[in-house]
Parts: structure tokens; C-alpha cells; sequence
């Protein structure tokens, strides 16, 4: 690790988008079990953002971390994201809102929010780099970094443009290292060029890395060793140069899960690695929708259609060619808009991380699941 970060504790961090939840609210009860266990075994680097669970991530982690430990026992990391300002004189009363929100006085990371070319355009109008930058002059964050969904000439221009930038936060996994759109695998070499530390989100592509297709199942049953998280964790931390890689974890069996192999980490071996690239071309072969259910959708769409898990019906269709799909479909837009009810103002498109095509997409929900 990068002995100048040398607050931040070993290589696995909380990422705080997904948290355990009952009825729509975080259950704090559980939250504060998997704080407890993940700073007892070693780890103390947190992840969140003012969105995340809309704004309930941030206070959660008041009422279950930082009003329960001394400021030293812990790392805490926040963002700024573009719809929450639309001037520079939005982001510091954001600013202030959120390390208010979270029961802290600075944060020990502040990222710029899911950096592509057009939001890029939207920080440089509003001097938000150079807001964040007097942040940290002030002594309200002690590092300054971005998180980062674009191609990589976008993420060299950034860097180029502002070398003040002390560490990416990138989509890593193995299904995307080598994926045309998201090129993970080239972002990070960029970050390697630059000199960039890199912080792995999405390392388990939103859960989509851990419930396999039986063919891939039985590729990782074979070596008869870890999870199916694991193996998709330690692919991403086997990687000179990361500096973290964050887990979303949801309830205390994955807490577990992720600190039995994390907490004395070994990188993959030969046999594993090349196990993992065989997963990787039967997911490849699928042609599956390649969302991650990270909900920046659903926080524009006029018509609340719950376009994640709708694609998520869709993946399991392809997969399993079974009739729970459709029930499930049914279930989950009782209340909602359906596929079909899509108005096509692209809105969720500007909001993907992944730039996926979702209106394009909607129409073959549409027609799988509604015969339109």
C-alpha cells in the first residue's frame, strides 16, 4: 500500500450502498454486528455517498459507526455527486450537510462522483475539483480522489488535467477487465501510468459474480476452495496497485464470508486464475445485461420503473428458461411501471455507470415478459 495512506488498514473496505435493510430502513442492529466484526478483524476503510439508500447510508453510518468508535479506529470515505449541485455554491453547504450527516469532522477521502465526459464537463463549470482541492487546504478531507465510469482516454484527460487527484475508484472485476465498454482493464492502466492508487468498487459486479450458471458453478466447485465472492474479491486485489477493494455486504454471513479470505489475503494462484477466466468466457457467451443494480436509474425515471430489477428478471430468463421469472416480473412491478410503460426520455441512460442502452433494453423486457 502506498505509505502514504497508512491510516487506511489492509486492502478490504465497507462499501456502504447496500446495506442490511427491513421494511426501507437500514437495520441498524445488524449494521453495527458487521462494524464491529470488520474493525475487530483488522479493517477499518468505509465507503459511502449522499445517495446511497437515499441519504440512509450516510446516517447510518452516524448512528452505527462513528457515534460508537474514536476517530482514529476508522477511515471514512464520502462524494460528491452531480445531482445534488448545479453551481459552486451548492457544494459547500452539501459538503457541510454531509459530514454532518455522517457525525464526523472531515472525511479521510472525498471523490468526485462517477466521473464520465459529461459529468466531467458539469465539475469544471461548477469549480467542484477546485472547491473539493480548498476542502482539503481547510482540513475538512485528507484526500482528494475520483470515482470513475468512462472510457480510458477519459480517465487520462482527467488525471492529466488535474495530477492533484490522489486516487481512482474503478468498476474492476474479471467479467469487465476486458470488456469493450467498460474497459476496466485499460482504466487501470491508466491509473499505473499516472501513478494512481486504485480503489475497486463493483469487484462482484453487484452480486452478479456470486449466483453462477451452472456450468460456471461447477468450474469453482472443482478447485474445492472459497466462495464464489471470493475468488471474484482476491481476482481484483491480486492487482499491483490496488489500494482497496470495496465489498457491498448486506447481511453478516458475507461479513464473514469476506473476512475469512481477506483478512490473511493470498493472491490467486495459477489454477485459480485460470478457473476464473473460464467463468469468464461462459459469462461472456451468455450475452447477459450487465447491470449492477446500483439504482442511479430509478432516481430519474419519471415513470418508477424498477428498471434493475426488471433487467435482473431478464438475466434470470436467459439463464434458466423457467417460469419464476415471469412470477417474478409480475411481482416486481405490482405498484410500478412495467418495461413497456417506458416514455424513452432517456433520463436513466444519463444516470448509468455501465452506459447501457436501457430504453433499447426495456423493449426486449417488454416483449419477453409482456408479449408486446
Amino acid at each position: 500500500m502506498n505509505p502514504y495512506f497508512s491510516h487506511v488498514k489492509r486492502n478490504f473496505g465497507f462499501g456502504c450502498m447496500r446495506l442490511p435493510m427491513v421494511d426501507g430502513e437500514v437495520d441498524c442492529e445488524e449494521f453495527s454486528r458487521m462494524v464491529d466484526a470488520f474493525l475487530d478483524a483488522g479493517f477499518n476503510y468505509f465507503d459511502t455517498a449522499h445517495g446511497y439508500l437515499d441519504g440512509k447510508s450516510e446516517t447510518a453510518i452516524r448512528q452505527c459507526l462513528t457515534s460508537r468508535y474514536p476517530r482514529d479506529r476508522y477511515s471514512l470515505t464520502d462524494k460528491l455527486s452531480s445531482n445534488h449541485f448545479s453551481k459552486q455554491e451548492d457544494i459547500r453547504p452539501l459538503f457541510m450537510s454531509q459530514l454532518a450527516a455522517c457525525g464526523v469532522d472531515y472525511f479521510d477521502f472525498y471523490l468526485m462522483h462517477a466521473q464520465d465526459a459529461r459529468n466531467f464537463r458539469q465539475y469544471k463549470k461548477c469549480k467542484a475539483y477546485e472547491t473539493a482541492l480548498q476542502f482539503k487546504e481547510e482540513g475538512l478531507i485528507r484526500h482528494f480522489g475520483i470515482s470513475f465510469h468512462d472510457k480510458a482516454e477519459v480517465l487520462d484527460q482527467i488525471l492529466t488535467e488535474y495530477p492533484q487527484i490522489e486516487v481512482v475508484q474503478l468498476q474492476f472485476n474479471y467479467v469487465d477487465f476486458d470488456d469493450a465498454g467498460v474497459q476496466s482493464g485499460r482504466c487501470y492502466e491508466v491509473c499505473r501510468k499516472h501513478g494512481k492508487p486504485v480503489i475497486v468498487m463493483e469487484p462482484v459486479k453487484g452480486g452478479s459474480l456470486v449466483t453462477l450458471p451452472e456450468a460456471a458453478q461447477k468450474i469453482f466447485d472443482d478447485l474445492h476452495g472459497g466462495s464464489n465472492a471470493s475468488y471474484a474479491i482476491r481476482f481484483a486485489a491480486s492487482f499491483e496497485g490496488i489500494m482497496m477493494v470495496l465489498s457491498g455486504m448486506g447481511n453478516m454471513e458475507m461479513m464473514n464470508d469476506n473476512i475469512s479470505y481477506m483478512k490473511d489475503f493470498k493472491p490467486l494462484s495459477e489454477e485459480e486464475r485460470a478457473a476464473v477466466d473460464k467463468v469468464c468466457q461462459i459469462f461472456r457467451s451468455q450475452d447477459l445485461i450487465s447491470c449492477t443494480a446500483c439504482r442511479y436509474c430509478m432516481e430519474r425515471c419519471p415513470q418508477n420503473i424498477p428498471i434493475p430489477a426488471l433487467f435482473a428478471c431478464m438475466n434470470a430468463k436467459k439463464q434458466f428458461n423457467n417460469f419464476i421469472s415471469d412470477i417474478y416480473y409480475q411481482k416486481h412491478t405490482e405498484g410500478c411501471g412495467k418495461a413497456s410503460d417506458c416514455l424513452e426520455c432517456g433520463k436513466c441512460e444519463k444516470g448509468c455507470p455501465q452506459h447501457l442502452p436501457i430504453r433499447s433494453l426495456l423493449k426486449d423486457v417488454a416483449k419477453e415478459f409482456e408479449h408486446v
